[in-house]
């Protein structure tokens, strides 16, 4: 009997994150392994079509990675009952027109954050797929970090007692683009082509705090541009009309509180290029994206605080690393394995258009209140009732 199969449309696969990441690493390494393996034991094979505006590019991957469909023409791919899932990884203006075709024929949708440019628009989506009774999924891929995941099996435990609060250090220096190229792309660092810190992890940091320690309620920001002009991929100079960092304070359920600093222009003088400290009553820990170092309220030391003397104390030691204790594989590979199993078997899948609107609106708050310099509520977010017609969204 013919293995079960299901078509993938992946678009946008010619970007660094589109290719690497999820075609490379996720869909076509589990192509390579005989499929996703569903709860009653047998396995479904996945089977991409490229699609794109480069004829020429798409063809030459397709060749080198052993790839059978590949296509320019997206409204064919999209009438197509021989695929089952759309996958995005367009930049953000581009996704939310593309997501509305998609859902409005029947296909599965599963993309890259942000899911919109608005709030408005986000929950458009949702209410769309919801009403269509589409399967819809977002890239949560943080959660997924090793660290982020030794953190989670803490907090299960009780490791933390009352949780009380969340410190979080994110970034690192992008280079101007003058001396030595930029790490990332121009358009990053202008605002009218999309670009901010805030649009790009807010929607990371949202997920993140409300999946571990509550939903967020409100939100005070500060975003500022520290460097005003850098250099583009061509050498010429451009002004930076995008937030290059962010300074944040999030109010969650239970009354923790989260400090979470973003920049793009910070030297790193951390373990990681990111790391969250939370704080509880009976212990604390420090994660990153590979490592977790715990310190239990019994092995917590006693500091006194003098400043005429030296302290040879070495803190760090008195913290423990947190075992791997497991096989840790690549987080968007085994997000593409639930979402498969939710698509085939209907397996639960919580990271969906609906959440990927919550971290839309925590952009935008905070956004709101860099602006404005008050503290923006968040109540809780419910999508909209919507109605398709005549297969067409409205």
């Amino acid at each position: 009997m013919a293995q079960r199969s299901i078509g993938i449309i992946m678009n946008g696969v010619t970007g660094r994150m589109g290719y690497r990441q999820h075609l490379v690493r996720s869909v076509l390494a589990l192509r390579d392994e005989g499929g996703v393996r569903l709860r009653g034991g047998e396995r479904v094979q996945v089977r991409p079509l490229l699609v794109g505006r480069d004829g020429a590019k798409l063809a030459e991957m397709a060749r080198r990675h052993d790839i059978a469909d590949w296509t320019t023409d997206l409204d064919a791919a999209l009438g197509d009952d021989r695929w089952d899932v759309y996958a995005d990884f367009l930049v953000t203006k581009a996704r939310v027109a593309v997501l509305r075709r998609a859902i409005a024929a029947g296909k599965a949708v599963y993309t890259e954050k942000p899911t919109a440019e608005t709030v408005p628009e986000a929950l458009e989506l949702a209410a769309l797929a919801q009403t269509a009774g589409v399967p819809n999924g977002v890239v949560h891929d943080k959660l997924y970090l090793p660290g982020m995941r030794k953190l989670a099996r803490l907090v299960r435990s009780g490791f933390f007692g009352r949780i009380l609060s969340v410190r979080g250090e994110f970034g690192y220096w992008v280079f101007e683009g003058d001396g030595q190229p930029a790490q990332r792309p121009s358009w990053n660092y202008r605002a009218e082509d999309g670009g901010g810190i805030v649009v790009d992890m807010f929607p990371h940091w949202n997920y993140v705090l409300e999946n571990l320690f509550g939903e967020v309620r409100s939100v005070y920001a500060r975003a500022v541009t520290h460097i005003p002009t850098r250099f583009d991929e061509n050498g010429a100079s451009y002004s930076a009309t995008a937030d290059d960092a962010a300074y944040a304070i999030f109010e969650l359920d239970g009354g923790v509180v989260a400090q979470l600093n973003s920049s793009w222009a910070v030297r790193v003088n951390r373990k990681e290029l990111v790391e969250f400290q939370v704080d509880g009553t009976h212990g604390s820990a420090v994660a990153g994206l590979f490592g977790c170092r715990a310190q239990h309220r019994t092995g917590t030391p006693r500091p006194v605080w003098n400043p005429d003397l030296a302290d040879a104390h070495d803190y760090g030691a008195d913290w423990s690393e947190v075992p791997d204790n497991e096989v840790f594989e690549n987080g968007f590979r085994v997000q593409w394995e639930e979402f498969v199993r939710h698509v085939v078997d209907g397996d639960p899948h919580p990271y969906d258009l609906l959440a990927g609107a919550r971290g839309v609106r925590l952009a935008e708050a905070g956004l709101e209140s860099s602006r404005t310099g008050a503290r923006v509520e968040l109540p809780p977010l419910e999508a909209p009732r919507v109605a398709l017609a005549n297969g067409a969204a409205k």
